[in-house]
């Protein structure tokens, strides 16, 4: 039921179109499809396991919309050591959960009002309701990892969310100040981003009888393919639209945090106009937009963005250079050169 065979890609091309995207995504996908609905089904039976009254938060936050990138990556994993197992299932399962309570957590303090196209938790039922229940998320997590007969995905899933939570307040912690942004950034991403993108692969891995090589790759490849999306959503704020996007935008320059198109503009930018960039963060208000936006097609920081990213992307797939070929394999190539589609696709929106 759990088979993951990975068709093999071409990746010459780099579609710009909504429609070509999502045929792309579909064909990463659609082989580990049965997996994915076992993960949907079980993230189903977890939401009822909830007080009833605290049901619907579960329900609505747990509802199985989004691409699921980190259950996939989860299967593709598993892919290059054969199919994935019920086992996967509960991995992936657990990942999401604390994936979604820092979803649930982040909107809290970003006052985000849309996540993946529907009212986010906070805005729904408030922010005291949603805190306490990214709380609960968090605890259901580990109360499923303990269930496995080893403690190695109990300590990896608790070391993997203090790692993203460690990273969440280092970053809130420099927001506004360009000079510790700028120093941090890429620790930061890879801290409250790339752990989970880790953790998804690295436990495949292990779950899969992987040798401790094949596991430090993976981790390796988890790690900069999930900083590369992390740059790429931090372009998604700055040069995309809410409506594709399926979540509030701009709500990192409300907030104060400082992404790298924007450090990239601050870094360039003569002396009047770097105090001016610090002055318009500081005291943001929308009218600031325009301005910002100037700023960032005057030092063209779009391109030099798409170029880390595309580094990240290629020491991602220099780190599966020594697994051998598999199925899995070819869906993970597959999905950092997706990665790279969706950030050429940035540039035409």
């Amino acid at each position: 039921m759990l088979a993951v065979e990975t068709k093999v890609l071409s990746t010459d091309a780099r579609p710009t179109s909504k429609v070509d995207l999502a045929s792309s995504w579909k064909k990463i996908v659609e082989p580990a499809e049965p997996f994915l609905d076992a993960v949907n089904q079980q993230l189903i039976r977890q939401a009822r396991e909830f007080d009833p009254q605290i049901v619907p938060y579960a329900e609505h936050a747990l509802n199985g919309s989004g691409k699921h990138l980190r259950p996939t990556l989860v299967a593709l994993v598993a892919g290059c050591f054969g199919q994935p197992n019920e086992s996967h299932v509960t991995a992936a399962v657990i990942i999401e959960m604390v994936h979604l309570a820092t979803l649930v957590h982040d909107d809290v303090m970003d006052e985000a009002k849309i996540r993946r196209g529907s009212p986010t938790v906070a805005a729904k039922w408030g922010n005291e309701i949603a805190v306490l229940f990214g709380d609960c998320l968090f605890a259901q997590a580990l109360k499923l990892a303990s269930n496995f007969p080893t403690t190695e995905v109990c300590r990896a899933v608790s070391l993997a969310t203090n790692t993203v939570c460690s990273g969440e307040i280092l970053q809130t912690q420099q927001r506004r100040n360009f000079l510790a942004a700028r120093r941090d950034y890429f620790r930061v991403i890879e801290m409250k981003t790339g752990e989970l993108f880790t953790l998804s692969c690295d436990l495949a891995a292990f779950l899969s009888g992987a040798t401790v090589e094949q596991r430090a790759a993976l981790r390796e490849f988890g790690a900069a393919v999930g900083t590369a999306y992390q740059v790429y959503d931090d372009c998604v704020d700055l040069f995309g639209t809410e409506a594709d996007a399926g979540k509030s935008l701009g709500t990192d320059l409300a907030k104060g945090k400082l992404t790298w198109p924007l450090l990239l503009a601050w870094e360039k930018a003569n002396p009047e106009e770097r105090a001016n960039l610090e002055n318009m963060i500081q005291n943001w208000q929308p009218e600031n937009l325009p301005a910002v936006n100037a700023l960032l097609g005057k030092y063209a920081t779009f391109q030099p963005s798409m170029q880390v990213i595309e580094n990240y992307l290629e020491k991602a797939r220099q780190a599966l250079s020594s697994l051998p070929a598999s199925p899995g394999r070819m869906g993970l190539l597959a999905l950092t050169d997706y990665i790279a589609q969706q950030t050429s696709a940035l540039a035409v929106e």
